[in-house]
C-alpha cells in the first residue's frame, strides 16, 4: 500500500521531523514451525511483516491487514506479546519513533508472495536459520517464541538504547 496519505499531508507540513506512530508486527508460523519474513523494499533488510495502525483502525485488524497487503496471506492474532517503542529512520531521511504491538498470529490461508511494492520478496525461515534482523525484528520475533503468559515491555525508565 505504501505511506498513508494522511502521513504523507504531515510529511508536507513538518519535513523529515520525528513523527510518533502507532504500528503493528506479525509474528507468523507455518506448519513446519517457520517463520514469515518480508525483505523491505526500502532498505533491503529482512524483518518481521509490520505496519502502520491507521486513524479509526483497531491493532488486530491492522495486522490482518498489513499481512494480507505485504505477503497475500490470512492470520488471526492470537496473542499480544509485546509492547515497545523504538525508533526509525528511513533512507529518505524521514525519521519515527513507532510505538509498535507484537502479535502471535495463526496462519488461516493464502500462498504467501509479495503482494505490494512494500516487499522485495516473502520468504519463510526456520527459527534456527533467520537472516540478519534489526534489534526491533528480534525482539518482537524473540518474545513471540518465548510463549510468556504476559506481554513483554521494556521496564519503566528504561530507553530502547539500553536494550
Amino acid at each position: 500500500m505504501g505511506v498513508p496519505d494522511y502521513i504523507l499531508r504531515m510529511r508536507k507540513h513538518i519535513g523529515h521531523d520525528l513523527l510518533w506512530l502507532p504500528s503493528v508486527s506479525a509474528v507468523v508460523r507455518n506448519d513446519a514451525g517457520e517463520l514469515l519474513l518480508g525483505k523491505r523494499a526500502d532498505d533491503g533488510r529482512w524483518s518481521v511483516v509490520s505496519g502502520i495502525v491507521e486513524p479509526g483502525e483497531q491493532p488486530a485488524t491492522a495486522v490482518v491487514r498489513e499481512v494480507r497487503e505485504e505477503t497475500g496471506l490470512d492470520v488471526e492474532p492470537i496473542r499480544l506479546t509485546s509492547v515497545v517503542s523504538h525508533p526509525h529512520t528511513y533512507p529518505n531521511g524521514d525519521r519515527c519513533e513507532y510505538l509498535n504491538l507484537g502479535f502471535e498470529c495463526r496462519l488461516l490461508g493464502g500462498t504467501a508472495r509479495v503482494n505490494d511494492d512494500e516487499s522485495e520478496a516473502v520468504e519463510w525461515f526456520a527459527p534456527d536459520r533467520l537472516p540478519k534482523l534489526d534489534a526491533h525484528a528480534r525482539l518482537v520475533v524473540a518474545q513471540a517464541l518465548a510463549g510468556a503468559e504476559q506481554t513483554f515491555y521494556l521496564p519503566a525508565g528504561t530507553d530502547w538504547d539500553d536494550n
